[in-house]
């Protein structure tokens, strides 16, 4: 726990020893946390379906598509011991045909999900071990005139040891080796606020999961749909550059093996970030 303290307090002192940069045009990111009312993945009712705090930093570097993302996954309830994450992500993003009706915006993604309490091989009383993921996200901004934005992403997941407790060594009986399909659509929607007269947008979600066969804590999972997420949120500017993103979400749970009770979830948060 201590060394990914230290990193996000490394990455935090590089933002701010930066700002001359960002105001160059050579460096931009953002730092802030998100907060909700219940921490879902993919589906996968983390911290038992309780709620959940996420500080982050991202690291844009301006003109060459890269960027770096560390982001600490904490529950704020008792019951959860062993389950902090922090996720460390080196993207690549870019687009193809731009400015046309079939411009394809992609950002390429590896991810390690470190669990800085467990060891990586895991034991009986701390069965989560260590992961490792590359995804493609595609996204079709331009692609339907009513304002649609269909999106995709490929997730391939894999312990980061072969027999630890999340691979072939799971009591669980199931292994965090497979891929995992997600398909997206957004819609920016336009609207008056009525308490401050403000156009503003609601960012309406929807996703469909297809789990083929990832258990992320080492669980037995089926190759099926799994579940579908609903949401919306909105954007609003706290100060310069300072953003407030409230939101509320519902999933439907189509498959038990993801979720054992197969209930339905309702959770809200928010993110608050700072832009540099």
């Amino acid at each position: 726990m201590k060394k990914n303290a230290i990193l996000l307090c490394t990455l935090f002192m590089l933002c701010l020893g930066t700002g001359v940069q960002a105001q160059e045009g050579e460096l931009h990111g953002a730092v802030g946390t998100i907060y909700n009312t219940k921490y879902v993945w993919r589906g996968f009712a983390i911290f038992q379906g309780r709620g959940g705090i996420h500080p982050f930093i991202n690291l844009d570097l301006y003109g060459t598509g890269f960027g770096i993302n560390a982001t600490a996954n904490m529950p704020l309830s008792g019951g959860n011991v062993n389950g902090e994450r922090w996720d460390y992500n080196l993207y690549y993003r870019n687009a193809l045909l731009a400015g046309e009706q079939w411009q394809t915006d992609y950002m390429l993604s590896y991810i390690y999900y470190d669990y800085p309490d467990n060891p990586s091989k895991g034991s009986l009383t701390a069965p989560n071990a260590s992961l490792q993921e590359v995804n493609l996200m595609l996204s079709w901004p331009n692609a339907c005139t009513a304002g649609f934005i269909p999106r995709y992403v490929l997730v391939k997941l894999w312990p980061s040891e072969s027999d630890s407790f999340s691979g072939t060594n799971s009591p669980m009986g199931g292994t965090a080796s497979g891929w995992a399909h997600i398909f997206m659509i957004d819609y920016p929607m336009p609207i008056m606020c009525p308490l401050t007269n403000e156009e503003r947008i609601l960012n309406w979600h929807s996703e469909l999961i297809y789990n083929d066969g990832v258990g992320p804590a080492g669980q037995n999972v089926d190759n099926d749909w799994t579940n579908a997420v609903f949401g919306v949120s909105t954007d609003m500017d706290l100060m310069e550059n300072t953003i407030f993103t409230p939101g509320i979400y519902y999933q439907i749970t189509m498959d038990q093996s993801v979720n054992g009770d197969r209930d339905n979830y309702l959770w809200g948060g928010f993110t608050i970030k700072h832009l540099f």
